[in-house]
Order: structure tokens, then sequence, then C-alpha cells
């Protein structure tokens, strides 16, 4: 048995911050910002939540797969931004979109927590365990980011992706995947509670690059599948500089790596299922291609999966 994506969603909070608004917060500049990380803009949420957006973004989902929530045996949602400490949001999700059967739950792997979430769906639907799960990124990043701090305000921005993933008597989707972690690194990206987020940038960009390309390296090696067959790559929107770098050590040309981090900023764990789904609006995914996902958030987590849509 296999996994098959049924169906993408996402929302996006209609307030727009640009640098050039960030230039009235922070002694920074539309050329520093664009320059160094690639972004231009970046939603931001004000009245709206996590649980908010993620309905949004599922309902959708779930209208593109063509089925109601009642048909969802599990909800997993990744987020660094939960809205309460319990219950999980994934458990107000499944109350929002009034399931009255199943289980939900939380994955908490910041900027990889789609990639986990996938991971266990994928799981559990390979086992029998359930037919179909929905899979959310929501991230608000916006509350947690340190306004008088350039080094990160100008990174973050706010929204929900979701997938609604379904078991398949056909080949599966999922090829391979890795993921990893690495705790002794905590300190390169993290938010103490109720804090900031803090970052080593330099130090996390060069991690960043190298354990991503071998997470790749190695799900393709498993799957027996080169770089030129990879028709698109949909890695985590952190840093246009690191998406760049990466490509280029895989070998990957970049006009096959999909960029939306110019729009949107870094949204964690929401940031692959948007993209994911912006590139099936745009045309660039058909059937029977190979996608390449990755990731790196603070843990350090980090991971890899290789799929044929």
């Amino acid at each position: 048995m296999g996994t098959r994506i049924a169906g993408t969603g996402i929302y996006l909070p209609e307030d727009v911050l640009t640098n050039y608004d960030l230039e009235r917060l922070v002694e920074t500049s539309d050329e520093w910002i664009t320059t160094r990380t690639g972004i231009k803009e970046r939603r931001i949420a004000k009245g709206e939540n996590v649980v908010d957006m993620a309905l949004r973004a599922s309902l959708m989902a779930l209208e593109s797969a063509g089925i109601g929530a009642d048909a969802i045996e599990v909800v997993i949602v990744g987020t660094l931004t939960p809205e309460k400490r319990f219950p999980s949001t994934a458990c107000l999700l499944q109350a929002e979109l009034g399931m009255r059967g199943g289980y939900a739950f939380d994955v908490s792997a910041a900027c990889s927590g789609f990639l986990y979430a996938l991971e266990v769906a994928d799981g559990l639907l390979k086992s029998g365990k359930a037919e179909k799960i929905l899979v959310v990124g929501t991230e608000r990043l916006s509350e947690i980011v340190d306004w008088s701090d350039r080094s990160t305000c100008v990174l973050f921005g706010d929204g929900a992706g979701a997938v609604v993933l379904e078991r398949s008597g056909e080949e599966s989707d999922v090829l391979a995947s890795r993921m990893y972690s690495e705790g002794n690194l905590w300190d390169l990206l993290y938010a103490e509670k109720g804090g900031f987020i803090k970052m080593k940038g330099r130090e996390l960009f060069k991690v960043a690059v190298r354990n991503m390309e071998d997470a790749c390296r190695e799900v393709m090696e498993e799957a027996g599948v080169s770089a030129e067959d990879i028709a698109l790559v949909i890695p985590h929107q952190a840093n246009v500089r690191i998406i760049n770098s990466l490509a280029d050590k895989l070998g990957i040309p970049r006009e096959k790596v999909f960029v939306n981090i110019d729009r949107y900023g870094n949204t964690s764990a929401a940031s692959i299922p948007i993209a994911l789904h912006e590139a099936l609006q745009e045309g660039r995914i058909r059937r029977g291609d190979l996608l390449l996902f990755t990731a790196m958030g603070g843990g350090l987590t980090w991971g890899a999966t290789l799929l044929r849509f």
C-alpha cells in the first residue's frame, strides 16, 4: 500500500509587511534585506490565530480532495506557535472542523515540522492504521519576533498550508525520507518560553546547507534517482542564499527549485505546504513528477522527503 497526496490548501493573512515598512521600525533597508535573504514582503496575522489559519487551509485542502472532514481519521499539525499550551492546536482544529471521530496531535520540530508530520502520516497510512490523514503546517511567527532586532524581524511571516493524504493501492507517492535532529545545536535557533526568536545566523547557514544536502542525497540514493530526475525541489523557505547554495551543491538547476520567500518570508512549518500548493496552481507540477522536499529548523531538526506526485 502507498501514500498519495489527494488535496492541498493554503491560507495567508491579508496584511502585508514590506521591507519599506521595516525601514521605519529598525535600522535596515530594502536593499539590505533583499540581498541577504531574498525577502521583499511577508504576511502578518492580525485578529487571526494559528487555528483560524489552519482551518482555512484545511477546508481548501479538503475541497481539493473532494471529501468532507468526517472522512479524516487523523489530524497532525506542525507548529512552533501553538494557540495554547494545551490542548494541541490539532485538537482545536479538529473541533473547528466539526470532527467527532479520529484523533489529533501536534508535532513540534520548528521549520521541519511539516516534514516530520508527513513522515508520521506516511507510516500510519502504509501500516493500515488510517485511510485519510490531514497534515497541516500553521504559524504565527509575528507574535514571537522581536521587532527591534533587525537580524531576525526581517525574516519571518505568518500563514498556513495543508495537505490531505490518503492510503492508495497504487505505488506510493512517498519513495524515501530521512529525518534527523541534533539537540546539542539547539542554541543556534530557539525561542525561550514567553520570549523571542534568537538565531546565530552565520553558524546556522553552514549547518543548514550541509545537513539538507546530505539528507537530499540520501533519499535520492535510496530511491535510485539522480539530480537530473528531479522535476522540482520544494525547500523550506528560510533564506534564498541557503536555497541557491543547496541547489548548486546538488547539481539541480535553480529553475527547478520553487521559491516564494520573496512574498512570504520564513513561515516555518507552513512554508513547504504553501509552496507545494502554489507550485501546483502555477502548473509547475504534473502527475508522475519527482518532487524533493527538504527543511531545517530549530532543534536542530532537518530532513528530506522524495515523492512521486
